[in-house]
C-alpha cells in the first residue's frame, strides 16, 4: 500500500483553503492509502510563538483535523515533536544539503522579504525539516499546494542524493498528490493570491456565522461588468471560485449568467456565498467545539498517533544510520 503524508503548522486555525484544498479529500483516502497526518509544531517555531500559545495551538489544530473527518483508527495522526526521529533524520539530511540551493528556494526569499528582522537558520533549513517529515515515513505522495512544490522538489533531490551517496534504495522520491487534474488553490477574500493565515484573508472553520458573513461581505470585487460576456477580474473570479466550492451548481450557473449579461449584483452574490459557507462550516464548527473540550479523547488520539508514527520513523532512521555507517559498540 502506498503512503501519503501531510502536515500543517500549528499556528492559528484551519481555514477553507485547508479544508477544500486537502482535508475533505483526506477523509476519502484513509481506507485506500497508508496515511500519516501530523501537526507541525517544530515548523511553527520559526515565528517564535509565545509559550502560552504553543500547546494551545497544537490542541486547536488536532481538534480541527478530527472534526474535519480524520479517523485515528484508519490513519496515523500525530504531533511532529512527539517523533524525535524526525529531528534526527533532519540532522543527517542537513549534511547533504547545500546552503546555495536552500538560499535559492523561492519560499525562503519571500520569507526574508516579509520578515527581514527574523531571518533565522530555521527558515533556511525549513525545506530540509519538511523533507525529513516526508522521508522518515518513506512517503510516496504528499498533498501540497503550488507554493509548496519547491519544497517537495528538495525532498526528491535529497532522497536521490542520499540513495546515490550511500548506494541504497532507501527513500522513494515523493510526488504531489493533487486529488485531480491540477493542484488546488483556494483564493482568499482580498482579491488576489490564495487563502492563508499570514495574509489575513481567510475564513476559518471555527468562525461563527456572523463573522463569516462580515468577512464575505467585505470581500474585494470590482465595479461590475460593462460589456456582455466580459472576462472576470481576478477578485471577482476568486469569489466565483469560492461559490463553486460551497454552492449548488444551479446557484452558480444563475450568478454566472447574471455576470455574463451584466445584470449581476455583487451584494446578492456575496449574501448567497455567505449563506452557503455558513451551511458548510456550521456542522464542522460544532464538532470542533465538542472535541476541543474532550481531554481524554485528545490524549488517546495523540498517544495512539505517537506510537504508530515512531514505529514507522524509527525503522527508517535505523536503515539510514546503517547506510551512513553508524554502528553500535
Amino acid at each position: 500500500m502506498e503512503t501519503v503524508l501531510s502536515g500543517i503548522r500549528s499556528t492559528g486555525h484551519l481555514h477553507l483553503g485547508n479544508y477544500f484544498g486537502a482535508l475533505r479529500n483526506f477523509v476519502k483516502i484513509q481506507d485506500t492509502y497508508k496515511c500519516f497526518f501530523f501537526i507541525a509544531d517544530l515548523h511553527s517555531l520559526t515565528t517564535h510563538p509565545h509559550p502560552d500559545d504553543f500547546h494551545a495551538n497544537v490542541r486547536i489544530i488536532l481538534s480541527e483535523y478530527l472534526a474535519s473527518g480524520l479517523d485515528p483508527e484508519k490513519c496515523c495522526l500525530y504531533v511532529q515533536s512527539d517523533v524525535p526521529e524526525i529531528s534526527e533524520l533532519c540532522v543527517l539530511l542537513n549534511m547533504i544539503s547545500y546552503v546555495g540551493e536552500l538560499e535559492r528556494t523561492a519560499t525562503f526569499k519571500e520569507k526574508v522579504r516579509q520578515n527581514p528582522d527574523n531571518v533565522n537558520a530555521g527558515l533556511l533549513t525549513y525545506p530540509v525539516l519538511m523533507a525529513s517529515d516526508i522521508l522518515v515515513h518513506r512517503a510516496n505522495w504528499v498533498p501540497v499546494g503550488k507554493d509548496q512544490e519547491p519544497h517537495l522538489e528538495i525532498a526528491r533531490v535529497l532522497a536521490r542524493r542520499f540513495n546515490n551517496l550511500y548506494g541504497v534504495e532507501l527513500f522513494p522520491e515523493p510526488y504531489a498528490f493533487n486529488f485531480g487534474k491540477d493542484l488546488i488553490k483556494v483564493p482568499g477574500l482580498d482579491g488576489s493570491g490564495k487563502m492563508g493565515k499570514s495574509n489575513n484573508n481567510g475564513i476559518y472553520l471555527i468562525d461563527d456565522d456572523n463573522t463569516i458573513t462580515k468577512k464575505v461581505m467585505h470581500a474585494v470585487t470590482d465595479s461590475g461588468p460593462t460589456e456582455k460576456n466580459s472576462t472576470m477580474s481576478e477578485p471577482v473570479a476568486n469569489v466565483f471560485t469560492l461559490l463553486r466550492l460551497v454552492s449548488d451548481p444551479k446557484v452558480v450557473a444563475q450568478f454566472e449568467a447574471a455576470y455574463a449579461d451584466c445584470s449581476i449584483r455583487y451584494g446578492d452574490l456575496k449574501k448567497q456565498l455567505a449563506t452557503d459557507i455558513c451551511a458548510t462550516v456550521a456542522p464542522i464548527r460544532e464538532r470542533i467545539n465538542s472535541i476541543h473540550t474532550d481531554d481524554a479523547y485528545l490524549s488517546k488520539v495523540v498517544a495512539q498517533g505517537r506510537e504508530k508514527a515512531r514505529a514507522s520513523a524509527s525503522a527508517t532512521l535505523k536503515l539510514a544510520q546503517q547506510a551512513i555507517g553508524f554502528k553500535t559498540f
